[in-house]
């Protein structure tokens, strides 16, 4: 039961960490952010099991996270009202040509991160951007002015 109760301790605390680093930094992996991401699931592996190599352990552990994921993913499905909170809301970060800065501020982005993305996407300018959009999932949309 103690394994059961690390597990769901830690799905939480990884849930509240993904929703503070935010979308632009788990969209873009980073090599030192990939190495990061090993070191974290080390230590996770070791706060939920404390090293517990049984099988047991693992089966409880594993199951746990994933049992939550899904409970997670339906309570996100059935309950609008805390999807935003679970799975995150696009945001508007260019209207008409121009950037909203407050937006890019609040989702930690720059003006040149926003145009370097435009520029993979062909637009040569951020002026001939209709619409940005920061997906929840981190990417960002552009629809281009006609």
């Amino acid at each position: 039961m103690d394994i059961v109760l690390r597990a769901t301790f830690v799905f939480f605390l990884i849930l509240f960490l993904t929703r503070v680093v935010g979308r632009r930094q788990l969209s873009s992996l980073e090599p030192f952010d990939l190495i990061l991401l090993v070191v974290i699931g080390d230590l996770v592996q070791q706060g939920v099991t404390q090293s517990d190599y049984s099988i047991t352990g693992v089966t409880l552990a594993l199951g746990t996270f994933g049992v939550l994921t899904v409970i997670v993913s339906y309570l996100s499905f059935k309950l609008p009202a805390i999807r935003p909170v679970l799975d995150g809301e696009p945001v508007i970060i260019v209207q008409d040509g121009k950037v909203i800065e407050a937006n890019l501020r609040r989702e930690r982005l720059t003006t040149e991160e926003v145009a370097e993305e435009a520029r993979q996407h062909q637009i040569s300018s951020l002026a001939d951007v209709q619409w940005a959009v920061l997906e929840a999932n981190g990417k960002i949309s552009f629809i281009p002015k006609k």
